[in-house]
């Protein structure tokens, strides 16, 4: 925990040099709550989840006698806002299908869990079912020649779900241990790409369960999202999640924000379970998530 306490720590410093600043005195006043409240606001927490989080710590408010047992009792009760952020497990391979809008970070995240799959061991196998751009289906193929992956992919313009489906059949035929399928970027506002969305995890959900050997586990369907863009953020989850029931989220750009907070907010909030934090553009630059890590990265002292 130590190692990824640090990442985070440097990551989220903008956040938390102004939080850990309100826990320096002697006295818990009604002044630090209202500060604190506002901080935890201006850090992207949302007043849903800061009102959710401060009404906790003030059934403990007899017990605390100074800012520093304060603080303690925020990172306990942070802490129990998220839920359980488990790895995929089913019947080999895992197929993951990663979602998210345009400029989230989406393929370079693929390519980041395809490494950290491939560094502990397994097989991977990538799919570049994002057809709408040419340049999603090459950039992909680069990341699999470069990690020496193989990438299933038709032309620009194909359709994606047969693409899934191709990419899941070739998963089994290899005996991978994880397959990866890219999606097209798509805006949640726009209801026909939702659908196609749709079309795609019914497709994948049906290439595993015709294999007879395997049977039908459900699909990982992991959400990227950009960290730096704030309520943004939780607006797409919410829209994606209702189209298509996501299993965990990956939030990138989180190195250098001054809104770290949205990761406890969207967590709470929906109640999916974060799985990777980004940190950067190296591949080590995306680390699973440790909720422990988080809220003493948030709340440093």
């Amino acid at each position: 925990m130590s190692s990824i306490f640090t990442r985070l720590k440097s990551g989220f410093k903008k956040t938390s040099d102004k939080l850990s600043a309100l826990f320096t005195g002697n006295h818990i006043s009604d002044e630090l709550w209202d500060e604190l409240e506002e901080q935890l606001i201006m850090a992207d927490v949302g007043s849903e989840t800061t009102s959710k989080l401060l009404d906790a710590v003030k059934q403990e408010r007899a017990n605390l006698k100074d800012p520093a047992a304060l603080l303690q009792a925020l990172k306990r009760e942070a802490a129990k806002l998220f839920p359980p952020a488990a790895e995929p497990s089913g019947t080999a391979p895992i197929v993951m299908l990663v979602i998210g809008v345009n400029g989230a970070g989406k393929t370079t995240t693929i390519a980041k869990i395809a490494k950290m799959q491939q560094d502990a061991g397994k097989k991977v196998v990538l799919g570049a079912a994002d057809t709408f751009r040419a340049a999603a289906i090459d950039q992909l193929r680069t990341w699999g020649e470069r990690l020496n992956i193989p990438v299933i992919s038709q032309q620009e313009g194909s359709d994606p779900a047969s693409v899934a489906y191709d990419t899941v059949i070739s998963g089994i035929s290899k005996n991978a241990d994880v397959v990866i399928v890219d999606t097209a970027g798509r805006l949640h506002t726009k209801h026909n790409l939702m659908e196609e969305l749709k079309k795609i995890n019914r497709v994948v959900t049906k290439a595993k369960a015709d294999a007879p050997e395997l049977r039908a586990d459900a699909i990982d369907v992991l959400l990227v999202l950009d960290g730096t863009i704030g309520q943004n953020a939780l607006a797409q989850a919410k829209a994606f999640n209702e189209a298509i029931k996501i299993t965990a989220l990956a939030i990138t750009k989180l190195d250098g924000t001054a809104k770290g907070g949205i990761v406890l907010r969207i967590a709470s909030e929906l109640g999916i379970p974060v799985r990777y934090v980004g940190l950067g553009e190296r591949a080590e630059d995306l680390i699973p998530f440790d909720v422990g890590a988080y809220v003493e990265a948030i709340f440093a002292e």
